[in-house]
């Protein structure tokens, strides 16, 4: 067996596994308002706050504004990442123009062109850490993480070998320029809110 075909299995078995979780977690009494993602194969419920929502919407209209409502954005939606059973709902991805569903009706990681992540406080070392990877494992170009409590995004961009090769901090308040890469995109963040911890 190949190394290639040796990821595909373990990538297949991983997908089934994450299926059973997923429809084991609709049938659950999951509270209004919060979201539910894997990652590393534990499962990570977080409620939404108003900064957060409000964070992802500026987002989205930056997309709805840079490439209309027809655009294939989604956020908080299933999609599978290389790695241990990683079903993530990213707050934001856009996938390519005429990207389609697998056989199985799943959106495939391989049509994601870009990922933001709104920072919670209990799941920040996810986006930080493992959700990081494994976007850049499946060679998503451009990863940006909007920290409100910081006042800050993380801008990753050249996925090479499981890592971003380049990462820019940008301050809310300023646009975040996305122009030079291949999502063509500019975000501004002047009217991103902010957050503080929680005791």
């Amino acid at each position: 067996m190949t190394v290639l075909e040796d990821r595909i299995a373990m990538t297949d078995a991983s997908t089934e596994q994450l299926d059973v979780w997923f429809e084991r977690l609709e049938r659950m009494p999951v509270p209004e308002g919060f979201r539910v993602e894997i990652v590393g194969g534990s499962v990570f419920m977080t409620p939404q706050r108003d900064t957060h929502w409000q964070i992802i919407r500026r987002f989205l209209w930056a997309i709805d504004d840079r490439f209309g409502r027809g655009a294939m954005v989604f956020s908080d939606v299933r999609i599978d990442f290389p790695g241990h059973q990683n079903g993530f709902c990213p707050d934001v991805a856009l996938l390519r123009e005429g990207a389609k569903k697998d056989a199985k009706g799943h959106w495939r990681h391989q049509d994601v062109v870009f990922v933001a992540e709104v920072i919670s406080e209990g799941t920040a070392p996810n986006d930080y850490g493992p959700k990081k990877f494994a976007y850049a494992e499946a060679e998503v170009p451009v990863y940006v993480i909007a920290d409100p409590y910081q006042g800050r995004c993380f801008v990753h961009t050249d996925p090479k070998d499981g890592d971003y090769g380049s990462r820019t901090v940008v301050d809310f308040g300023t646009d975040v320029d996305l122009t030079g890469t291949s999502v063509d995109l500019l975000v501004p963040t002047d009217e991103f809110p902010r957050d503080t911890p929680r005791d």
